[in-house]
């Protein structure tokens, strides 16, 4: 999955672990940029009487980064409150909740919003409430109407939303880690040779379960560097993204938690930049360190990008289907392609009016490029499609990153750098056959984006779909 459970401490601790980011710049409001960080993952909509919500303890950042140093210039920080309206119940509603200041729902959720910019903090909102989870039609009639009380119009610019939302990640999980197997609709044909096994159709692993989402969407003006200072053009456009999740550290004293332990410093326990890098790029062994790391550490993993082991086993899974790519593998040639793509950003030249270079240093995360606007008819597949405002220049919540990934790994986008080579023909047509037509909960037109979450009642059997 793109960062669901994708590491094992922090499979352990689904409050603080982030399962998607997406940024791209807003079709509803071309002069913004919107930025989504999904976290508790997997959620079963059959849920309670404890249903799914924010971490008390738990700081939330989006981070940007507008001079391509690595570092945050700007950081969107959410830390969250819980509110017990009547002590004595067991429920999380009483009644219908009609409104976000309903006697009847019991377990509230508010969050303050700040806002840091080269280490200066502005708290932008002190009690913001998030909407309930969607417990049913009885409990919440009108769903939609609370997320729309929700979302926040700040005077400093920005709008703002915190609550569940339906997962909108799309992925044969079942089959792509049973030795990556991959079965789409119809058999693949190459030169009139079939080259994979249809197994069935693909499933979509995380079709009706939710998540909690933070979203942003900000002017330009305040995520772009300033022209006076580093200069015009594509540069003082592309802002690279990140989100991260933090606990305080304790003490434990012999067999009890220190009595300071309230105080201890906020220590990193979750990141993720580019979808399916610490999942599917970083070595088994080193994934809990990932997650602890800032982007400019991410030099340490370059070499894993270089010579990525998914790239290794296409040949090996597919005996005769990628002969071009296992000459390559073997040459033990760096991918610069793939180098570019993830830790630095796409250099002018390579795609006609295209790029979203940071700079020299190696760092993981979403790269866009807000120059480019949005497209009226989006490509699934992105910048592979010829659509540039489309992953991996930054990541649409209709992208399909995993076929994109896939592809780019198989060797479609060794040409940028290397013209004599010639992918082979399977390589433009690896896919798990899913789209964002195979998530149930349609995708909105404007912010927040992410379909409306699945209610229990209708959805009760989720686990077992």
């Amino acid at each position: 999955m793109s960062s669901h459970r994708e590491a094992p401490e922090i499979s352990k601790d689904p409050v603080a672990d982030s399962s998607d980011l997406y940024a791209f710049v807003s079709p509803d409001r071309p002069d913004s940029v919107t930025l989504i960080a999904n976290y508790v993952p997997l959620q079963l909509p059959a849920s309670g009487p404890n249903f799914f919500e924010f971490g008390d303890d738990v700081r939330y950042e989006i981070h940007i980064d507008n001079d391509g140093d690595g570092h945050p210039d700007v950081t969107y920080r959410f830390e969250f409150r819980t509110e017990i309206t009547n002590q004595n119940s067991f429920l999380y509603n009483t009644g219908p909740i009609e409104s976000l200041d309903s006697k009847n729902w019991n377990r509230r959720q508010f969050y303050r919003l700040t806002r840091i910019t080269d280490g200066r903090e502005h708290v932008l909102a002190h009690k913001l409430p998030c909407p309930p989870c969607n417990v049913g039609p009885l409990s919440i009639p009108k769903y939609n109407d609370l997320v729309r009380q929700a979302t926040f119009k700040l005077s400093t610019g920005e709008k703002v939303f915190a609550g569940q939302r339906a997962d909108g990640f799309f992925v044969d999980l079942g089959a792509i880690f049973d030795l990556g197997t991959l079965r789409p609709f119809q058999q693949l044909h190459v030169a009139g040779k079939k080259l994979f096994k249809t197994e069935g159709e693909p499933v979509n692993a995380v079709d009706r379960m939710n998540v909690h989402s933070i979203a942003v969407q900000v002017p330009l003006s305040k995520v772009r560097r300033k022209a006076n200072r580093y200069g015009a053009g594509d540069r003082a456009s592309t802002i690279g993204v990140w989100t991260t999740a933090s606990r305080q550290q304790v003490r434990v004293l012999g067999d009890r938690v220190a009595a300071d332990s309230a105080v201890g410093p906020w220590t990193q326990v979750s990141r993720l930049g580019n979808p399916l890098f610490n999942e599917v790029i970083v070595p088994m062994s080193k994934k809990d360190l990932w997650n602890t790391l800032p982007p400019t550490e991410d030099k340490r993993f370059a070499r894993f990008v270089e010579q990525p082991e998914l790239a290794a086993l296409l040949p090996v899974l597919y005996p005769g289907v990628f002969p071009n790519l296992d000459a390559l593998n073997k040459s033990k040639k760096p991918r610069a392609d793939l180098l570019a793509i993830l830790l630095t950003g796409i250099p002018s030249g390579l795609i006609d009016g295209f790029t979203n270079l940071t700079g020299e240093v190696q760092a993981d995360m979403l790269r866009l490029n807000t120059a480019i606007k949005p497209s009226s008819k989006p490509n699934q597949f992105g910048l592979l499609g010829g659509d540039l405002a489309g992953f991996p220049n930054g990541r649409r919540v209709v992208d399909d990153v995993v076929s994109i990934a896939l592809r780019a790994v198989a060797g479609v986008t060794v040409p940028l750098v290397d013209k004599k080579f010639k992918p082979d023909a399977a390589a433009g047509a690896v896919t798990p056959g899913l789209s964002a037509a195979d998530v149930t909960a349609p995708f909105l037109r404007d912010f927040p984006f992410l379909g409306t979450p699945y209610d229990g009642f209708n959805n009760p059997a989720a686990a077992n779909s």
